[in-house]
This record gives C-alpha cells, sequence and structure tokens, in this order.
C-alpha cells in the first residue's frame, strides 16, 4: 500500500491537537489530524458543564504547577488568553465572565470545536477520526506510522497532542506517555490532578449526614490555600476549592478547612451565649454554618447541650472546627473523574518556545502531555491554545 505523505502528523485531535493544525497549514505545512474518537474535541465538548470554560482572564505562569512552571512562560506570552479571545469574537461566539476570571460559551462548546474544525479546514489539514496508531517508527529523518486501518502515513515532524489519563472513559490513555519513553524522553511520575478526595470508611461513616452539604471556604496545604467552593459528598469532598487543592497534596498529608473565613466564630458564639444562653449550641452554630454541618462539629467536639453550659475552652473547640479543621484524605477519585493529569513529559527534554524535542529532530509534545499543569478555571485550555500554538509556527 503507498504511504501518505504529509509535513506534519499530529496524533489527538483535541484542543492543543486542533490548535497546531491550524497553525501549521497556515504556514502552507501539509497536515493530517489523527484521532481514534469518533468526534473531535470532546473534552472541550464537555467542559464548562457544555459550556467551555475556555480560558481565564488572569492565566500567568503562576497559574501552573510541574518541574518547572516557569517553562509555559513563553508560549502564554506569546499566545495569550487575549489571542485566544479574538479568535473567539472573530468566529462571532458570545462569551461571558464568571468568577474569578472564567470565560465561558453564552451557548455551547460546541461552538469553540466548530471554529477549530473551520479554521482546520480552510488550513488544509485534514482530520482523520475512528483511527488509531498501531506502530510509530523513525523513518530516515521523519517518521512513519501504521495506523488501524491498515494504512501507512509518513511524516516529517511527529506531533504527540494525545492529552493525558484524565476521564478513561472518553478514551483518554498514557499513549503520548509511552511514546515519548519509547523515543528516549524523560516523563515525570503522573497522577490524578483537579480530582475529589476520599476519606476513609470510619470518617465517611461519621460524615454520612454532610453529603450535599456545600459552602464557601478557604482549604489549605502548606502555604498553598484556595477561596472556592466546597462540597461534602458520599465519598469525601469535592467542588472548586478541593479540586485546586487535590494537585499540591499528597496522600498521607492533611488538608485544613476554613469553613467560615472571614468570621471570628468564637466571637459570634461568645455573644449569642450572652444574649440568649439558653439556645442550644448546634442551633447557634447554624447561624454561621449549615445546620447539618453544625450538628456534626457539635457532636464532633463534644459539645452539646446549650450555649451557657459550655465553657469558653469548649466554644474554641468549635470555632477551631469551623475554620481550622485538619483532615488527611486517603486518596483521590482517580483517573475516572479527574479533569487533568498532573506530570508528563519532563519540560527539560522541549524546547521552552517550540515545544520540539531536543534529542529527537521532528517530535513535538504539546497540551496535557506535557509536564505543565493548570490551575482550574480555563488555565488548562490556555496551555492547550498556547503551546498548540506554539508548536503550529514550527513543526
Amino acid at each position: 500500500m503507498k504511504a501518505d505523505i504529509v509535513d506534519v502528523l499530529i496524533v489527538g485531535a483535541g484542543a492543543a491537537g486542533m490548535m497546531c493544525a491550524v497553525e501549521a497549514g497556515r504556514r502552507g505545512r501539509s497536515v493530517r489530524v489523527l484521532d481514534h474518537a469518533s468526534a473531535p474535541g470532546e473534552k472541550i465538548r464537555i467542559s464548562g458543564g457544555g459550556r467551555c470554560n475556555f480560558t481565564n482572564l488572569g492565566t500567568a505562569p503562576g497559574n501552573f504547577l510541574g518541574e518547572n512552571p516557569r517553562f509555559a512562560t513563553s508560549a502564554l506570552r506569546r499566545f495569550s488568553q487575549h489571542d485566544f479571545i479574538k479568535r473567539v469574537d472573530r468566529a462571532g461566539i458570545a462569551w461571558h465572565e464568571k468568577t474569578l476570571g472564567q470565560l465561558f460559551c453564552d451557548d455551547s462548546a460546541r461552538q469553540i470545536i466548530r471554529m477549530l474544525t473551520d479554521d482546520m479546514r480552510e488550513a488544509g489539514a485534514r482530520l482523520s477520526l475512528g483511527v488509531s496508531m498501531e506502530r510509530i517508527q523513525r523513518a530516515g529523518d521523519g517518521f512513519e506510522a501504521a495506523l488501524s486501518d491498515g494504512s501507512v502515513v509518513r511524516a516529517a515532524s511527529l506531533v504527540l497532542a494525545t492529552g493525558g489519563k484524565s476521564i478513561p472513559k472518553m478514551g483518554a490513555t498514557g499513549w503520548a506517555f509511552d511514546t515519548a519513553r519509547a523515543f528516549g524522553l524523560r516523563v515525570t511520575e503522573t497522577r490524578p490532578a483537579l480530582v475529589p478526595l476520599t476519606f476513609e470508611a470510619g470518617m465517611l461513616e461519621r460524615l454520612k449526614p454532610l453529603a450535599g452539604v456545600s459552602v464557601e471556604a478557604v482549604v489549605s496545604h502548606g502555604k498553598t490555600r484556595f477561596a472556592e467552593g466546597l462540597l461534602f459528598t458520599h465519598r469525601g469532598l469535592s467542588g472548586p476549592s478541593i479540586l485546586q487543592i487535590s494537585s499540591y497534596w499528597r496522600e498521607g498529608e492533611a488538608i485544613s478547612l476554613a469553613m467560615a473565613p472571614g468570621v471570628e466564630v468564637f466571637a459570634r458564639l461568645k455573644a449569642m451565649k450572652a444574649d440568649n444562653g439558653r439556645q442550644a449550641a448546634h442551633n447557634a452554630l447554624a447561624q454561621i454554618v449549615p445546620k447539618r454541618l453544625a450538628e456534626v462539629l457539635v457532636e464532633q467536639e463534644q459539645a452539646g447541650g446549650n450555649l451557657a453550659d459550655l465553657s469558653d475552652k469548649a466554644l474554641r473547640r468549635l470555632d477551631e472546627a469551623v475554620n481550622g479543621w485538619s483532615v488527611k484524605p486517603v486518596g483521590s477519585e482517580g483517573y475516572r473523574t479527574a479533569e487533568v493529569t498532573l506530570g508528563g513529559v519532563a519540560t527539560d527534554e522541549l524546547d521552552q518556545q517550540t515545544l520540539a524535542a531536543r534529542s529527537v529532530p521532528g517530535l513535538y509534545v504539546i497540551g496535557e502531555a506535557v509536564d505543565v499543569t493548570g490551575w482550574l478555571g480555563g488555565y488548562n485550555f490556555q496551555w492547550a491554545w498556547s503551546s498548540g500554538w506554539a508548536a503550529g509556527q514550527v513543526c
């Protein structure tokens, strides 16, 4: 069978892969994009409740983790959130800002996918769906790929854009990491990130009444803290603040919860005691936090009865339980629900400006496959746009 010969072969029709295809195609390169899924941009489609949190106005290098978080600086500066917003505007996609600089489509995430596929088509990039890579190897100065449909592709440049292991039910695998290793690149430890945390059975039983309770909280791990929503679940903790801290937390470590941030709980309870000492402690605390949470905390601290019966020491214990509760999760919900993968192809293996592998001419790694992980809130999409754009200028 005659091989299909192209300049650029991109594996992965997600945010980064499609962005790279558009840019390479606009430079006149012949581009083919492969994906084993039946539709492009599946993570885009489901993100943001179907409205795609496509970037964040505050995107900066400080919003990213990895062995070298500054690695992202070059790509983020050369193709910023403002550059992507301009493209969204040109495509006529209406959007709005939610909290903390997060931008969402007014209508559907499918508009972002359509914008990218239209741009790919106009740039001459070919998209092959439902096709997977059976084998990839060096062939002279380029690469030769054997595909699941029996065909062969030869390319001068190969771009790994298949992301990480998060959400395997959508077909996510560690293919990019395995392929990078096969070409001799180092891959850092990978783990689920932006993921709910879980408790051991005993704590779950004690906290069972709290499933579904949510509060605005400050969640801390060491010097890192996030002030966003927190949700108790039947497995443990979730909500934006927990997803954020999960990228920093490790097994065996504790996190601290402030569930009424900015409230002087002891002073409030002391005042309520003076005003109405016959008030039950859990009813008083329920004026500060949700009732079910108040009941659990009062029981946990053995501070039942009326306020008049409680010493200052007992009131301070309740204060600490509300705004200094230290809990030790036993794990996370894993890649099944993780929004991204932490870790990836080591950044010291890649050129900061081009995302090219230093030791393998013609090989590029972009998006989530790189050891660059953003916070929750549109940062990971912006890294996909920026890294795809950067590689597309040169591949």
